[in-house]
């Protein structure tokens, strides 16, 4: 009985086609992203570590955005195993780009490309439709625009933190970025700098005194540098059940259908960049900073909203012949289901990051790297620690 009821779970999850289900296309400049953004109001759940990302986006800075889209994966993987106080943390990351001739001058040639959120398909998606194109970066008025424009917790046992990258001088622009730093630092940010060149040039265009002024950490990568991708024993089963978790994904809402077809584009966008992108994207998909409870209907209900399958019944077709008691227990199927699957892949990834560790080279450089290791530091220093 439990396999009939799971078949037919997986036969409505989606209501899409066979077709939609196969691995859809990687994003390319004409497609077009949504254009909405999330809701980026702050409302605490919990400890939080918030992290602004700031990209230069200029002509020269593709090695860059490709480095942040790979390892944007191994950040969240990362702050998930963090704690404090024996407290779980809640991550949001907020994406800003700055330097393309192709922005608004009147903005500074800033624009927000998602405000603090935990919707990590949405940032995924935002990332990938990142383009470069010349300008002129100020760097000043995008941590500016930063600080005045998110909604940054106030709570004193969490941590906000903002990382420039970037490879021009650091006081270009018409606002003074000692000035915007000073803001960030009444607001209780850090602000981190990463130059994309070498470390004297760094300091010499001033990326170093930046940091030093945010409280901070200077950081300089080789942009241009690959990814490296340490192949382990576990990444194909992971793969597999990242396969079998999506199944467990019903849409819900407005937007129901929407959400769950960027989740499949996501996870072909990271597929085809590389193949450690796409391991590590399955790994986070299964971790507690993977949020889908406002368009999932088994998120949903786990968070306590039982009449999701009310909800449910109205707004996707495919359960529109069935009784909210049988729509409950698909849903109660799905969420043991999950649960299984999610174990299953954690106890992978612990087995996975021991591989890496052992294999991985004594020093790397690149843009991930770099952020995880000096934010851990910063965390750890807040009295955060890691299991």
């Amino acid at each position: 009985m439990k396999k009939i009821v799971f078949l037919l779970f997986v036969l409505l999850s989606v209501h899409l086609s066979a077709s939609e289900l196969k691995l859809p296309p990687v994003l390319t400049p004409d497609t077009k992203a949504s254009d909405s953004l999330p809701e980026g109001k702050f409302v605490r759940t919990g400890l939080t570590i918030q992290i602004a990302i700031l990209l230069d986006s200029s002509n020269s800075m593709d090695g860059l955005i490709r480095q942040a889209k790979e390892q944007i994966w191994n950040i969240v993987n990362e702050v998930s195993r963090a704690n404090k106080n024996d407290q779980n943390v809640t991550m949001q990351i907020a994406l800003y780009e700055y330097g393309k001739s192709t922005l608004p001058m009147q903005t500074g040639y800033i624009q927000m490309l998602s405000p603090l959120t935990n919707d990590l398909d949405f940032l995924s998606e935002k990332l990938f439709g990142l383009r470069t194109r010349g300008g002129s970066e100020y760097a000043g008025a995008v941590i500016d625009k930063a600080t005045k424009d998110l909604y940054w917790s106030t709570h004193r046992d969490d941590l906000r933190i903002i990382i420039i990258a970037g490879n021009e001088g650091f006081n270009q622009g018409h606002v003074d970025y000692r000035e915007a730093i000073a803001k960030a630092k009444e607001k209780g940010i850090i602000v981190n700098t990463i130059f994309c060149g070498s470390y004297q040039n760094g300091i010499s265009l001033g990326w170093k005194d930046g940091a030093e002024a945010g409280g901070g950490k200077y950081m300089n990568i080789d942009s241009d540098r690959r990814v490296v991708y340490i192949p382990t024993p576990y990444d194909d089963r992971i793969i597999i059940l990242n396969g079998q978790l999506n199944q467990t994904y019903i849409g819900y809402g407005r937007e129901g259908r929407q959400h769950k077809e960027r989740q499949l584009l996501e996870d072909s966008n990271n597929r085809q960049l590389s193949m450690g992108s796409y391991v590590n994207r399955s790994v986070s998909k299964a971790s507690r900073q993977y949020k889908t409870e406002s368009w999932d209907a088994i998120s949903s209900y786990e968070s306590g909203n039982k009449a999701v399958a009310k909800e449910l019944k109205a707004s996707n077709p495919a359960f529109s012949g069935k009784s909210e008691a049988e729509i409950n227990q698909i849903i109660t199927k799905a969420s043991e289901e999950r649960k299984k699957i999610k174990s299953e892949i954690q106890t992978l990834e612990k087995k996975r990051r021991a591989y890496i560790q052992k294999h991985k080279p004594s020093s790397t450089e690149t843009f991930g790297d770099r952020i995880i290791k000096e934010i851990k530091g910063q965390m750890k220093g807040n009295g955060f620690s890691f299991r």
